[in-house]
């Protein structure tokens, strides 16, 4: 939409929301298109186009036609929109309801569908329905979606468009394409898994995303009717837990203490593996029998490993982890692209923002300030996460907006002369549209995914937010569904207890924990701040002493935890409070630019590029900031040629030469296959 047809769209809406008795084609064709050039037809045509425009962002155009001779000529037809049809029913929440409704917001923080999160509680705050409440301290659980493969197959499921996509085979580990018709997308054991009709198939089928091994194409001029009343959770319960199989593994010596942590000994095993492949392991390793349910997922982890870990057996699980080290490496060797940023420019958004943002903004923007009259314009600005000339863009349309040929009381009156915004007329704007389904996915799965969570959403406060948000969401609350995340409770809600108590009480904390690139067990005196997760991993932010900054601490790596006696020290309140962001940015941190192929694109926004660039062949330059360089080879042979590293150049050799020595193990050490 071009910002005149944004301009046209909302005045057409402000007339067919102000008339009672509806309005003839002829009359909107004059008054509001102000079209005398056009053929009937090719004016026709373009207002349904506009009607479509207007349901599609919740507003129900009606016809009304008179009785009698003629009822049937379009000339006499009238158009109006009823002013409660469309309107977010009143939803009365107490302050404990609404604490859990904005944690559940929350989990999405910027992913797929994080702004449509924003835009719910948006409208809910403009109808009065949410009561200030306090946040637990220092939680902010999130989820963690399967990069962009996920953003598309959402967008795929909602407006029912099949999607095409390459797809590792786990029958036959062959690569495939495959065309879907998606029902649903959710998460089970850890992984995200679609739910759709394989055409090819003829068949209800099953897609761990983790084996995308392509951008997802979206079909987007066809379409499909999902089955009614399709859950994607009870789909995915139905699906059986793979069974545990163990593999062989030489590991070095004294390496890996956490992949040992949960291996055992192969020597004197019996059963699945024969005395014959236990022994012998090579000179200066061990060799551990390792459990695991799904082979990709261990591939995954034994792949970050590099020449310190080689697959013995079974073979699938060696061709596996090879596949991505030689995907890795081959992509840390092509030519390096021109590395160049557009400067002053933030971070590229997976999405541009659109003429139909601007008009779903001001649809949000009108019973916004109707309900927070005076605030500054920058405040305002902020709250939409726009900036301050793209706010004052929206109130020009506004101001120059309203009833057809209407006098001055009959236009939308907002001023800001002395940056204090105040709406004057609302023309019948004043109550937000109901939620678009994105809206009600985004709470009611973020309200499913709490169920669990130690402390914040037990008792009956989570069911009763659930149920109304049920009932404000009506239809489109029946379609999210289809969407299903991971329950966000911790493993060991013990660790997640303590480490609550001391931030809510600034108790001082002594940790003992595993670090991965240490590859040991450390002894730390922290501060701590705040707890996070990513799915059900959940982490703890703190001042570590030892370290002298800011650090996370996965709390599965936490031998023990326990308070010292100490207050917390004055380093662990830095200005500003908690940081919006996770894995928050120290100055000693490393900058590294990496580039990443589309498959791998998610990672810019999991780890907070700073900059971005879009390469030609639809890869993306990002500037990114660790906090720890010394693992970054670890991340890139775990992605599998999703991610290089481009600068600075000894990281790039160094994670070159990490991926060279994982395949020249991989080259003189065949698979073995398992009895």
């Amino acid at each position: 939409m071009s910002a005149s047809r944004t301009e046209r769209l909302l005045n057409l809406l402000i007339a067919l929301l102000n008339t009672q008795y509806g309005l003839r084609r002829s009359e909107l064709r004059e008054k509001v298109y102000h079209d005398t050039t056009s053929s009937e037809a090719a004016f026709g045509r373009m207002f349904e186009r506009d009607k479509g425009e207007l349901r599609q962002f919740g507003f129900d155009v009606e016809t009304v036609t008179d009785k009698g001779w003629g009822s049937d000529d379009p000339a006499t037809t009238r158009y109006r929109i009823g002013k409660e049809s469309n309107r977010l029913p009143d939803v009365s929440l107490t302050p404990a309801e609404c604490t859990v409704l904005i944690l559940a917001a929350q989990l999405w923080e910027q992913a797929a569908l994080g702004s449509a999160a924003r835009d719910a509680v948006r409208k809910l705050q403009a109808a009065g329905g949410l009561p200030d409440a306090e946040l637990p301290p220092g939680v902010q659980p999130r989820i963690r979606p399967a990069g962009q493969a996920f953003e598309d197959l959402v967008a795929a499921v909602h407006t029912q468009h099949p999607v095409s996509f390459n797809y590792l085979a786990g029958s036959t580990g062959q690569e495939e394409t495959r065309t879907v018709e998606p029902w649903g997308l959710g998460s089970r054991f850890g992984q995200w898994y679609l739910v759709g009709h394989d055409r090819a198939r003829g068949d209800k089928r099953f897609y761990r995303l983790s084996r995308f091994t392509s951008a997802v194409t979206v079909l987007d001029q066809e379409s499909f009717t999902p089955p009614s009343s399709f859950n994607v959770r009870q789909q995915l319960a139905a699906l059986p837990e793979l069974p545990v199989r163990h593999a062989l593994v030489d590991v070095a010596d004294g390496a890996l203490l956490g992949l040992r942590k949960h291996a055992g000994p192969a020597a004197g095993t019996e059963g699945d593996i024969t005395d014959a492949v236990a022994a012998a392991p090579r000179p200066g390793f061990d060799r551990l029998k390792v459990p695991y349910r799904d082979i990709e997922t261990l591939a995954e982890e034994l792949a970050s490993y590099g020449p310190k870990a080689v697959v013995v057996a079974p073979p699938e699980l060696h061709t596996a982890v090879r596949r991505r080290l030689a995907a890795a490496a081959a992509f840390a060797a092509a030519p390096v692209p021109p590395i160049e940023f557009p400067r002053l420019a933030p971070a590229k958004r997976s999405r541009k923002r659109t003429s139909e943002d601007q008009l779903k903004r001001m649809l949000q923007l009108v019973p916004f300030l109707v309900h927070n009259q005076g605030l500054h314009i920058s405040e305002v600005a902020d709250r939409f996460g726009i900036t301050r000339k793209e706010l004052e863009d929206d109130l020009r349309i506004l101001i120059c907006s309203g009833l057809p040929e209407g006098y001055p009381d009959d236009l939308l009156d907002i001023q800001w002369d002395d940056d204090h915004v105040y709406i004057i007329e609302d023309l019948d704007l004043k109550r937000p549209v109901r939620f678009t389904v994105d809206e009600a996915c985004a709470l009611l799965t973020g309200l499913e995914a709490l169920n669990g969570l130690p402390g914040l959403a037990e008792g009956g406060t989570l069911e009763s937010v659930t149920l109304k948000l049920m009932a404000a969401a009506g239809e489109e609350g029946l379609k999210a569904a289809a969407v299903s995340g991971p329950e966000v409770a911790p493993e060991d809600s013990g660790t997640l207890e303590t480490a609550r108590n001391a931030i809510r009480t600034g108790a001082q904390l002594r940790l003992s924990y595993l670090s991965p690139q240490r590859d040991a067990v450390t002894e730390r005196d922290i501060d701590p701040q705040r707890l996070y997760s990513m799915d059900s991993t959940w982490y703890l932010e703190a001042y570590c002493h030892s370290a002298q900054g800011l650090r996370n601490f996965r709390l599965d790596r936490i031998q023990s935890l326990e308070p010292n006696g100490r207050p917390v020290s004055s380093a662990a309140n830095p200005a500003g409070g908690f940081p919006v962001k996770l894995f928050t940015p120290n100055d000693d941190d490393a900058v590294v630019v990496v580039e990443l192929t589309r498959q791998g694109a998610g990672l810019a926004d999991d780890y907070y590029a700073e900059r971005t660039a879009a390469l030609a062949d639809g890869h993306v330059l990002a500037e990114i900031r660790f906090g720890s360089a010394g693992w970054l080879p670890m991340f890139v042979a775990q992605h599998g040629g999703a991610v290089r590293i481009l600068q600075p150049p000894a990281l790039a050799a160094a994670a070159r030469e990490w991926l060279d020595a994982a395949l020249a193990r991989y080259e003189d050490h065949p698979a073995r296959q398992l009895d």
